[in-house]
Parts: structure tokens; C-alpha cells; sequence
């Protein structure tokens, strides 16, 4: 396995659910440390600063770290834990699916499990389970035994993954991807700057909270302060069975891909246009693709202040907000090799000329 695999199975299989992103913030401090200055806000985002030109625009590039998961809510009295969902989940992926519920005596595997479908009516087995009927099997035989295992209410608990490799080695699969994905492309940036001219100050790292409303957002972009920001994330692919003509464009293996709107925001134009010069220029393939709901980090970092020119640069990703994605390797290289060339252009007069003024 090579240094980026590595990289990738170790982001992807650490735990951070919203709120609990301590263990994924120690490998992103591990990877960013040899890159430049680590600054932190004070909910646990987490950047990497590296100076081009001292007083040059201040340019922010962050993924976000948590992933979607579960928190304790209950224990039953006979020991089953009923749980409250971090982050947006379809029920019907949930069922029968292994979890890590992250004790203060450590971690115990759980299933996600309902009422069976033998004593079901036809009607019912038509129906999605709703989540308030679901509960996590820890094999414990009631409320004090699972106490005993160290099971406490606001234990988070995180899916169950392996990182794989695919027959196709560019196609991984793993949890997590949403968004590991944009924290392991911020750190390829700072790494593709290593050693090159850039006019600027970059700040590359990855927030917290994202997916409970983008709330590490809000703070990092208020202790960074940055003159534009590019949001790393993941974007839905279009590619697999059932998915209708025109409904997403995205494609695994496509290029990386330019977000043109969101439910949070409408990236700057004269951003966008620049990003798509470059990798016209740089000969990297790039898609477009447009969100009615959802947003990204970039829907706060571009409030800030008078506001701060942005835009979302993104990767296809299969079954997000699922146990398990897949996603391909070239799109996550590609956008790394295009944001920091993009970077290399933003000096002052730049950035000024991004200003809708």
C-alpha cells in the first residue's frame, strides 16, 4: 500500500462523528505538521498555514472532518440503546449494519436492529422502518449489563467500514468518504506547494460539525479571515443503476468536479472561471454538477465579514451518507494538482479583480 493509500485508511477508518472529530483532528495534525504552522480554532477545526509571500491574500482550503454517524440516547431495560442520528441519514440504509459504539471503557461492536419481517403484515414490509423503531444490539441482557460494558447516553457511535481496495485499484471503498475525502485533498495541496512560488498565505486543513450545520465552519472562517476560500467535499454520482438522465452529472473517474450551486450558496463567478481556465491550461478533466438541497462548508465561509469569493470543488462519490462509498482515486489527485495551481495564480490584484464590486 502506498503513502497515500495509507493516508486515506487511516483518515477514512478513524471515528469523528459530529462533535467527537478528536481522533481524525490527531492524524490530520500528524499529516499537516511537517507541511506548515498548525492553527486551531476553538471547537477543534484544525489548518496547516504556509506562508508564499508574507501579507499575500489569505487563501482558506478545508474538507470537513466529521462523518455521519449516531449518539446514545437511551438505554432499554433490557439493554438494547435506542440513538439519535448525527447528520442526515436515509432509514433505509441503516438496518443490519454493524457500528462502533465509542465507550469510556472502549469500543463494543453493535448491530442496528427492528422488529422482524416474519411478524410483519404485507402492508408493513412495504413500508421503511422509521428510526424511532430501530435500536443497537450490544449483545447485553439489560440496562445495568450494558452500563457494565461502559455504555453511557452520549456515547457516539460510528459505522463500521473496512478501507478496500477494489479489483479496480483506482475505485476505494470505504466509510467516511464524506468527508475524509476533501481532508486528504487539503493535504495534498499543501504538499503540491511544498517547494513552489505561490503569492499568498494558505491556510489547508478541515473543520468540524459539518454535517449537523456546517457549524466549524462558521468558526474557522472567522479566526482565519481569509480573502477567498475553496470548500473540498464530496458530490453525488450520477453513474450508477436507476439514476435518470440529467438528474446528476457527476461521474467516478470524470475529474473533479465544479459545484455551480448549492441550497447554501452560488460560488463566485470570477472564481469559477478562473478554476476552469486552469485546468483547461493544465490539462485536467473537470465536470460541473448543481445541488437543489444540501450545502457545504462554502455556504458559511462565503458570508463572512463583506464576504470572501468562493466556490466548492468536489469529487463523485457512490452511497454517501451510507455505511460504505466508493470513490475514485484519480478525481481526489486531480483536484489536489488543480487547487494548487488555481493558488498560484490568486496574488493581490487577483484577488481583488474576484470582488463583486
Amino acid at each position: 500500500m502506498d503513502d497515500l493509500l495509507t493516508m486515506y485508511r487511516e483518515l477514512t477508518e478513524a471515528p469523528g462523528v459530529p462533535g467527537y472529530e478528536a481522533p481524525v483532528r490527531e492524524i490530520m495534525r500528524k499529516y499537516l505538521s511537517p507541511l506548515g504552522g498548525i492553527e486551531t480554532d476553538n471547537l477543534g477545526s484544525i489548518v496547516a498555514r504556509k506562508v508564499g509571500r508574507e501579507g499575500g491574500p489569505k487563501i482558506l482550503v478545508a474538507g470537513h472532518m466529521d462523518e455521519v454517524g449516531f449518539m446514545v440516547t437511551t438505554i432499554t431495560e433490557k439493554g438494547f440503546l435506542k440513538f439519535q442520528p448525527l447528520g442526515g441519514w436515509w432509514e433505509q440504509v441503516m438496518l443490519a449494519q454493524r457500528v462502533l459504539v465509542r465507550t469510556h471503557k472502549g469500543d463494543i461492536v453493535g448491530v442496528i436492529g427492528s422488529k422482524p419481517p416474519h411478524v410483519l403484515s404485507q402492508e408493513e414490509r412495504k413500508k421503511v422502518v422509521d428510526r424511532k423503531d430501530m435500536f443497537i444490539d450490544v449483545g447485553a441482557s439489560s440496562r445495568e449489563e450494558a452500563e457494565g460494558f461502559g455504555v453511557r447516553p452520549g456515547d457516539p457511535i460510528v459505522p463500521i467500514c473496512p478501507f478496500t481496495v477494489m479489483p479496480n485499484p483506482k475505485l476505494l471503498m470505504a466509510k467516511a468518504w464524506d468527508n475524509r475525502a476533501g481532508c486528504a485533498v487539503a493535504i495534498q495541496v499543501l504538499r503540491h506547494l511544498q517547494g513552489a512560488e505561490h503569492p499568498n498565505v494558505v491556510y489547508a486543513g478541515a473543520t468540524v460539525q459539518e454535517e449537523v450545520g456546517l457549524r466549524g465552519a462558521q468558526t474557522l472562517v472567522n479566526t482565519v479571515k481569509p480573502d477567498v476560500a475553496f470548500a473540498l467535499d464530496v458530490g453525488i454520482a450520477g453513474d450508477t443503476p436507476g439514476m435518470k438522465e440529467g438528474e446528476v452529472q457527476a461521474k467516478l473517474g470524470g475529474g473533479p468536479v465544479i459545484l455551480l450551486y448549492d441550497a447554501t450558496m452560488v460560488p463566485n463567478v470570477r472564481l469559477r472561471d478562473l478554476v476552469v481556465e486552469t485546468a483547461r491550461a493544465e490539462g485536467i478533466p473537470v465536470q460541473f454538477d448543481a445541488m437543489a438541497g444540501g450545502g457545504t462548508d462554502a455556504g458559511r465561509f462565503h458570508l463572512n465579514e463583506s464576504g470572501v469569493p468562493s466556490i466548492v470543488i468536489g469529487f463523485a462519490t457512490r452511497y454517501i451518507h451510507s455505511h460504505a462509498s466508493i470513490i475514485h482515486r484519480d478525481d481526489m489527485e486531480n483536484a489536489a494538482r488543480l487547487v494548487a495551481k488555481v493558488i498560484q495564480k490568486l496574488d493581490a490584484a487577483t484577488v481583488a479583480s474576484l470582488r463583486d464590486v
